[in-house]
């Protein structure tokens, strides 16, 4: 009885362990932006995205469920969801990646800017990124603020002719997590 007992403290100890490692944020924010002037904003916003950050290897993964996105025009999120970025048959936005030469016991009270390199799965396609993200840490929250840009290209999304001018060529991703340690 005794061995079980010294078992099962020692698979928990390590178990927490593990999980002292990694930092989680459940309501991570995306937003993009697609707008051109003197037209509507083309403009949408993901606050239940989902980041893992793993502070062993310093991998980065995150989740965003593409009808999460809101759009202050419905009409123009129920256009994003069906013809654009085809929701029910995509549902998923990941990114998968690793920062690089970040190091949590020296990162600076302030912060600093660490390169991120990874893939983003959307719409069915692969892009690779490599961008600089701020990172800090405080009170075992750690903070990842950062944008990029892609096209609507990239993921063989087409714009119809129509819209064709009022939504940019280049569209712009930011996000902002908040990582917690567990």
């Amino acid at each position: 009885m005794a061995k079980i007992l010294f078992a099962s403290i020692l698979f928990l100890w390590s178990f927490q362990g593990l999980a002292q490692d990694k930092f989680i944020d459940r309501n991570g924010v995306v937003i993009f932006e697609a707008s051109e002037e003197l037209f509507e904003e083309v403009k949408a916003i993901n606050s239940t995205a989902t980041a893992v950050f793993d502070s062993k290897t310093n991998e980065l993964a995150s989740l965003a469920l593409v009808r999460a996105f809101e759009f202050k025009n419905s009409l123009m999120q129920e256009h994003f969801n069906e013809n654009y970025a085809e929701s029910d048959q995509f549902p998923k936005a990941i990114f998968r990646g690793i920062l690089k030469n970040l190091d949590l016991a020296g990162l600076p009270p302030s912060g600093k800017k660490v390169q991120l390199e990874g893939t983003i799965d959307f719409h069915g396609k692969v892009k690779e990124i490599q961008i600089m993200v701020n990172a800090q840490l405080v009170n075992d929250v750690l903070s990842l603020l950062g944008n990029f840009t892609v096209t609507p290209a990239d993921f063989d999304i087409e714009i119809p002719r129509i819209v064709r001018n009022q939504i940019a060529k280049q569209v712009e991703v930011k996000f902002d997590f908040k990582l917690k340690k567990k």
